[in-house]
């Protein structure tokens, strides 16, 4: 009993050892929150036409008549023809109907259209990293079942799509789209790829700002901020709740797929509200709603606790 005891120990402090190793400061402390980073985005496909012959909703398909799944934790895919696109836990691409209403919510999609767009139940379904939980709610249906709506629209799913990344669904009709983590509809820049996402960033990598000099950014190009009132140690985030709407989370980012960033320090901050967060140097960090389009520094300075973040995990710019 005792040698296992001792063995057990032994991993216990190892695994301690470990962490403080990944998430010290210089005194060699460590958040007891983090964790190692290794999440993979759904792989990206290219968007079919997807038009169905009914001139509505793709009444051609061959439905799949089994029970609504379940949509879990939602997540956010950044699609080069469409933008950020809402998916459900498996990567499946969300839609919304034009027919449909957001204020009241109200689905028109019944019989067989509802084989062809399957509904997303409300059940298990909780809000993707870094987006407003408020905006999702649930709608009643006719034949009593309740599904999830984003921004009031209600979500749908499609036959067509057969694996993560498909939008076989969108412009289905005029009148079917891939939905945006706020509900709207996703944003299709007629000129190719969203302006908003420059091609081949890494998912941190530098970018050399005219007035801060080498600032850190994200695959998006947008600046990545630090918050004054956050703590490495132990690791916490004072951006709760409002604040999140304005200051997303940056989501974890593969230690691999970091450019001229440090890694010291390079974590998964497990938030007490759910959502995983990505640290340098034990700080979490975080983009700013205020920024358009990359390039933008609207959140340096404001209030005089968010600033933007060096390649070595720095505040940029703070008074000391």
């Amino acid at each position: 009993m005792n040698t296992w005891r001792n063995a057990s120990l032994a991993v216990t402090a190892a695994a301690l050892l470990t962490l403080t190793t990944a998430c010290g400061q210089e005194n060699g402390t460590s958040s007891p929150n983090g964790q190692a980073v290794g999440n993979a985005a759904p792989a990206q496909q290219p968007a079919g036409s997807g038009y169905g012959s009914d001139g509505g909703y793709g009444s051609d398909t061959e439905a799949d008549a089994s029970a609504p799944k379940p949509a879990g934790r939602l997540a956010v895919w950044d699609s080069k023809e469409l933008g950020k696109v809402l998916t459900d836990s498996a990567g499946f691409t969300l839609y919304r109907f034009d027919k449909d209403t957001a204020d009241p919510p109200k689905s028109n999609c019944e019989d067989d259209c509802a084989k062809v767009w399957p509904v997303v139940p409300a059940g298990d379904a909780t809000a993707a990293a870094g987006t407003d939980a408020a905006l999702l709610g649930e709608v009643t249906r006719a034949d009593g079942t309740e599904q999830l709506t984003v921004g009031g629209w209600p979500m749908y799913r499609y036959a067509k799509d057969t694996g993560p990344g498909d939008a076989n669904g969108q412009g289905v009709g005029d009148t079917w789209f891939a939905s945006a983590p706020d509900g709207k509809k996703a944003a299709v820049n007629a000129d190719g790829p969203a302006a908003a996402e420059p091609a081949d960033l890494a998912g941190l990598s530098v970018r050399k700002d005219p007035k801060l000099g080498d600032i850190v950014v994200d695959k998006r190009g947008m600046t990545v901020y630090r918050f004054k009132k956050d703590s490495a140690w132990p690791m916490k985030s004072a951006c709760t709740g409002d604040c999140l709407k304005k200051w997303p989370v940056v989501s974890p980012v593969e230690k691999n797929d970091v450019d001229g960033v440090t890694t010291k320090g390079f974590t998964t901050f497990d938030r007490p509200d759910g959502i995983k967060q990505q640290s340098l140097d034990c700080w979490p960090i975080y983009t700013f709603s205020g920024d358009a389009e990359p390039g933008d520094t609207n959140g340096q300075g404001v209030g005089g606790t968010w600033y933007a973040v060096s390649p070595e995990a720095k505040l940029v710019g703070a008074l000391k």
